[in-house]
């Protein structure tokens, strides 16, 4: 071979390089053509509108439909968080226009490939949170061959409320859960578009932690929602979680006008908090939670369960064994009556209250109505798997009594630091080998279950949950394992203390 023909190949092997290059960052969806990035073997997408701007009028509506743009729009950087109810540092970018979705996939995937896609519902007690967290960051499930998708959705008195000049506005229109139907619109985005990135709209497992496994309970009991996900698998979700009737809300949403100068009825009260800024409504202003409002999410997923309406899709549910990190104080002994000394004694001792207070909590608002519902949609003929997380790493297991609320995110992201670093008044240290190990198998449960619907891996076999077996699959200290008649003693109690509504 001459020169000449070795710069000529040369020449063709760069061209088809740079061919594939470009056609791995470059995207057409339904709106225009996006620009994202690729790096090593995967490629990602960001700050994608699904709905447009929910700012003047559009605020307190549902979500509208995109605008489409012209050229070629830049995808390489993620867009702002919505608006929080709580502090954030300077550098923190927040907006009330913020309905984007951002999206990791394959670096060599072909439009139409049909690639498992999963969309992650982010936590934050509705108040704070978002898709763009680098927690969440879906490099790692793209890695294991699953289009990964995070979503933003309205927050706080912007996501959820009612008022009375509200619902007299839009007589016949969804009411209350901006937020929830903000999910809603990004899984009817993606079933519109995920092909484009090479994913199957056909197999789109919704997962989410906290207030996103709570919205993921609540879209598996509204009507709303069938169709748009194929699986779903619910993180610390709350499951007993009863929603708040709409007459309630609307008295709430009342209060809270007043409480910033809106008095006025009919339509001036709606000009006026429609005048409001975007930072006056979102200031702190009491528990925010998912309204029963009757189109949207018409009952609570424990009710939704009971009467076997939920969606009839494969679910997993699960939580970590010091859920009440995020209660500290909650004291369900002081309401538990004639089953107070029966739940000390299965807990621990009277010298332990504290400990005892603490897993009662857990039990009670997680553990126990994750074991309900997935009773609950076995007996309506579905296939359901339960989880429990008490990994903790090693240096740790000596100074906190469990996996706190939360704790779960990074393993099943497989976003662990690779090196300590300080966050607020603590330091974070680098993960360990049996960290990434108990991560690793986190995340090859998820992306298992979201390709075969068996979110069993050569970690570990994941018996489905029968009411006989209540098995429970365990990522412990001890590596992950299946434990058959899971905590029997202690959620019998608590699920008759959960019955007595205490």
């Amino acid at each position: 071979m001459n020169l000449r023909t070795t710069l000529a190949a040369a020449a063709a092997v760069f061209a088809l390089a740079a061919t594939a290059a470009q056609a791995a960052d470059t995207v057409t969806v339904a709106q225009g053509t996006l620009h994202g990035s690729v790096s090593g073997n995967v490629a990602s997408f960001k700050d994608i509108p699904f709905a447009a701007p929910p700012v003047g009028d559009l605020r307190w509506r549902p979500p509208q439909a995109p605008a489409s743009w012209s050229g070629v729009r830049d995808a390489t950087a993620l867009g702002p968080q919505c608006m929080q109810m709580r502090q954030v540092t300077p550098d923190v970018k927040e907006s009330e226009d913020c309905l984007q979705l951002n999206v990791w996939t394959p670096a060599n995937f072909k439009p139409g490939a049909k690639i498992p896609v999963m969309v992650f519902i982010h936590g934050g007690s509705f108040t704070g949170g978002s898709g763009t967290n680098a927690l969440y960051d879906g490099t790692h499930f793209a890695e294991r061959g699953v289009v990964l998708v995070t979503v933003n959705y309205r927050l706080g008195r912007l996501g959820f409320f009612a008022h009375p000049a509200l619902s007299a506005e839009q007589p016949n229109a969804p009411l209350a859960n901006y937020g929830m139907m903000d999910n809603l619109a990004a899984l009817k985005w993606v079933q519109a578009n995920i092909a484009a990135f090479g994913g199957d709209p056909k197999n789109v497992t919704a997962f989410g932690e906290s207030a996103g496994g709570i919205l993921i309970n609540d879209l598996m009991a509204s009507p709303q929602a069938k169709g748009l996900f194929a699986k779903a698998i619910s993180e610390s979700g709350f499951g007993r979680i009863p929603g708040l009737p709409m007459a309630q809300a609307e008295k709430l949403g009342a209060t809270y006008a007043a409480g910033l100068g809106v008095t006025a009825s009919g339509p001036e009260a709606m000009k006026a908090l429609r005048a409001l800024s975007a930072e006056d409504l979102s200031k702190a202003a009491g528990a925010i939670t998912p309204i029963l409002d009757g189109k949207v999410l018409p009952e609570a997923p424990a009710a939704a369960f009971a009467a076997g309406r939920e969606l009839k899709v494969p679910y997993i549910a699960g939580g970590n064994s010091w859920e009440a990190s995020l209660f500290a104080t909650a004291t369900p002994l002081d309401r538990a009556g004639p089953l107070r000394d029966k739940l000390v004694s299965v807990y621990g001792s009277p010298s332990d209250l504290k400990l005892v207070q603490w897993d009662t909590s857990t039990e009670s608002l997680v553990i126990e109505p994750d074991r309900l519902l997935a009773r609950l949609h076995v007996k309506n003929g579905q296939k359901a798997w339960v989880y429990y997380d008490s990994y903790i790493p090693a240096a740790q297991r000596a100074t906190i009594h469990g996996l706190a609320h939360g704790g779960e995110l990074a393993y099943v992201f497989s976003n662990l630091p690779d090196h300590d670093r300080v966050q607020g008044t603590r330091t974070i240290a680098a993960a360990t080998p049996d960290d990434r190990k108990s991560s690793a198998a986190m995340t090859d449960a998820w992306a298992a279950f979201a390709k075969t619907t068996d979110p069993s891996t050569p970690a570990a076999a994941w018996p489905a949950y029968t009411p006989a077996n209540d098995a429970v699959l365990e990522f412990g200290a001890d590596g992950v394992h299946a434990r058959p008649l899971f905590h029997k003693a202690s959620l019998d109690l608590v699920e008759q203390l959960n019955a007595a509504g205490r």
